[in-house]
């Protein structure tokens, strides 16, 4: 999440500083000018910036999330691109602006006090309203690019904190910093982070079939590089650099990077401060010592507008209060005196007294609330109104009936995009209701449970094609609406073509077979423990033990139907009142706890003898017990999520050190369950089993270096750096793993 959050950090912490000069400038300046009754006016002004940033915001992302996907990445694409524009201008508007920055904005706020209040608040909301925009959009863009919001959002909050601090620090005079240096080295870090964002904009244009070269790949390291180590994940998030690039991003990435950057660089020579050499004669302002710090927090700034950038900050003059003299800016010069009340001449005559006049009703005065309240108002409705209208129209004012006879009743032909239906149960019995394609009972989308006299949302994205409701009511057959073509709209939503349980029938018959062959392995195995540990040869026992723990791991598929005998042949300590001297400890780590903690051939008899029970009850029971065939693509994920948790943290570890040995055997069990399924992913996800493939080898690789003859490297004494390699290879298969669940879940739709 950190890594993401850097390059949010910096434009955070840079437009906000921007922003925050400007208000501070602003202020400064009414507040020298005498008008103090104007700052609610620029405050008004800056809310309504943000406001309109927000709700910049709020309409990117909710009329991204209503389009098909090959339009995301289209939409996407072209926001990174427009995204890295603006932070360009910005970063050489600022560099070139920096000294003449607080001179520009008092003449605006000069001229606004002249022509009113309206004015000065659209200038303090232009002056700030840039900056958040920019913001927004350059947000949005790295969240898309990071795949999460997280981090971004942070990265961000963090950085606009920041600035705020340092906004503050300079008004009040207690930082000192060269803001020409800071944007200096901040441009250029942002030129660099601006490379990756394009080459992520232009990918996604390729993907959203805007630009060509989807497939022409200048580099593709994925089978090389651990894409879940440390400094994968660093280059990823922060410069968006991937294992894998299309000539098109190296060439937008590596051009902008070397016109941009040299540009960039001959714009600082050419602005880089030179001395100023004193006139004759002239004398320095006697400003006291406090006017050279106002003057260090600043970059110099040449000619008279060093004047206006030190008017920015409060400067005490004459017998005012202190507290005023801290908050107030020097003035300098006369301050403008106070128009005095005209009074009749002496000898002009006096007039009739005349009779009181009758009170005039005082003038109706708009609250002071209303201005704040509506600049928040109307972009948060205006954005609202966006999005309402952006959106394609979804059919979820349509209600579609399922019962036992109807199924899709009130279904009409839904636009392109992303849709939600509301599916209501008409009938009397409960119901599964799935949207296919009739041509193939691909499921494009389901809802499962689907209660009499309720109603629920489905949500499905639609493309061009024929689409059809397939609705199985409990203990009833199923029916199907009448097809609906839909045309135009790109692609949609993969559909997933239904698995039955007479499908999974063939996997999980060879798959049992596979256990059941490893069970009377496993029973075998112990024996040879027990008698080990009878004969009190506890160094071969070690050997031994390892031996029929790792067969077991290799069945991580077939625990859910062990019942109660995973428990007595695997248990842990963890839970119980009595830790490892718990008397319901058992098992293999119950075994291993003694071999590696000095216990005698006495005190292991009794464990290692029901160990070999266990084990032989279990072979017996197994072919009698009930194998959910929906258990196997649940398992293909779930094997090692375990190891994960446990192994590689080194949780189950007893004092053998051994864990890698068991993640390695988790592995080989995850092997052997694809093997038996992969008749059935190939024709579902032909390009998953590939891909999943190299994860495996990548990680078996790494498993193996860790492996010298009968002994493995603890995990405790890994490197840092081969940990995480491990742990993010194990990470990165699980997650390619993640779909086979939904691919292969068992529907009534089959």
């Amino acid at each position: 999440m950190w890594d993401d959050a850097f390059p949010s950090f910096l434009i955070g912490l840079r437009e906000g500083l921007e922003a925050g000069l400007i208000v501070s400038i602003l202020v400064a300046t009414l507040v020298r000018a005498g008008a103090r009754n104007r700052l609610p006016q620029v405050w008004t002004g800056v809310l309504a910036a943000i406001a309109l940033a927000m709700s910049f915001g709020a309409v990117l992302t909710f009329t991204a999330a209503s389009l098909s996907a090959t339009a995301q990445e289209a939409f996407g694409g072209t926001l990174s691109v427009i995204a890295v524009a603006f932070v360009t201008a910005m970063v050489f508007w600022m560099r070139r602006s920096a000294r003449s920055l607080s001179g520009e904005i008092k003449e605006k706020v000069t001229g606004a006090l002249a022509m009113g209040s309206g004015v000065l608040v659209v200038t303090s909301f232009l002056a700030v309203g840039r900056e958040g925009l920019e913001t927004a959009l350059f947000l949005w863009t790295t969240a898309q690019a990071a795949g999460e919001s997280v981090g971004p959002l942070a990265g961000a909050g963090i950085g606009l904190v920041l600035a705020a601090a340092l906004c503050w620090g300079l008004y009040r005079r207690v930082l000192k910093i060269n803001l020409t240096r800071f944007f200096t080295y901040t441009g250029a870090v942002l030129i660099v982070i601006a490379a990756g964002v394009l080459g992520y904009g232009l990918r996604d244009l390729q993907e959203g079939g805007v630009l060509p070269g989807r497939t022409a790949y200048a580099f593709d390291l994925s089978g090389s590089i651990d894409a879940g180590s440390w400094y994968s994940t660093l280059l990823q998030g922060v410069l968006n650099i991937t294992p894998a690039m299309t000539w098109l991003q190296v060439i937008g990435y590596a051009g902008y990077l070397a016109v941009v950057m040299t540009l960039f660089g001959r714009g600082v020579q050419a602005t880089a401060p030179r001395p100023t050499v004193a006139e004759p004669g002239a004398q320095p302002a006697a400003e006291g010592p406090e006017s050279e710090s106002v003057r260090e927090m600043t970059p110099a700034a040449e000619g008279p507008e060093s004047e206006s950038v030190r008017e920015m900050t409060p400067a005490a003059e004459g017998p005012e209060p202190e507290s005023v003299r801290e908050m107030t800016p020097a003035a300098e010069g006369p301050e403008p005196e106070s128009v005095p009340e005209p009074t009749p001449a002496a000898d002009s005559p006096v007039p009739e007294p005349q009779s009181e006049p009758r009170p005039a009703r005082p003038p109706w005065r708009r609250p002071g609330w209303v201005i704040p309240v509506a600049v928040v108002a109307v972009p948060a409705v205006v954005a609202g109104l966006v999005v309402t209208f952006a959106r394609p129209k979804s059919t979820g004012g349509e209600t579609v009936a399922v019962s036992e006879t109807e199924c899709g009743k009130g279904f009409t032909a839904p636009e392109p995009g992303r849709q939600t239906f509301q599916m209501r149960n008409t009938g009397s019995k409960t119901a599964e209701v799935y949207l296919i394609d009739p041509s193939s009972n691909a499921v494009y989308g389901e809802v499962e449970g689907l209660a009499p006299g309720t109603t629920r949302a489905l949500v499905a994205t639609v493309a061009g094609g024929t689409y059809a409701w397939r609705c199985v009511p409990s203990g009833g057959r199923a029916v199907t609406s009448a097809s609906v073509t839909v045309t135009g709209g790109g692609s949609g939503a993969q559909a997933v073509v239904p698995v039955s349980g007479q499908d999974l029938a063939a996997p999980l018959k060879a798959y049992q077979a596979y256990v059941e062959q490893g069970l009377a392995t496993l029973v075998a195995q112990t024996r040879t423990l027990d008698a080990d540990i009878t004969g009190n040869h506890l160094d071969q026992a070690r050997t031994d033990w390892l031996t029929a723990h790792l067969t077991y791991a290799s069945l991580g598929a077939a625990y859910g139907t062990f019942e109660d005998y995973d428990q007595k042949i695997n248990g842990r300590a963890d839970g119980l009142a009595g830790g490892v001297a718990d008397k319901d400890f058992a098992g293999f780590h119950r075994v291993e706890y003694g071999l590696w903690h000095g216990q005698s051939a006495a005190e292991l008899k009794a464990p290692a003898q029901a160990l070999a029970d266990a084990a032989a009850g279990l072979r017996k029971a197994f072919p009698a017990q009930d194998f959910d065939p929906g258990d196997l693509p649940l398992r293909a994920h779930e094997i090692l999520e375990n190891t994960l948790q446990f192994e590689l943290t080194a949780d189950t570890d007893e004092g053998s050190g051994t864990n890698l040995a068991t993640a390695n055997a988790n592995l080989a069990g995850t092997r052997e369950l694809l093997t038996v399924l992969r008749p059935l992913l190939t024709s579902r996800a032909p390009k998953l089993l590939p891909t999943v493939d190299a994860d495996i080898a990548r990680l078996q690789k790494l498993l193996d270096a860790e492996h010298q003859g009968a002994s493995w490297t603890p995990v405790e004494k890994l490197d840092t750096v081969t940990r995480q390699r491990i742990s993010g290879a194990t990470g990165q298969l699980l997650e390619d793993l993640s779909p086979v669940p939904d691919l292969l879940e068992i529907r009534k739709s089959a």
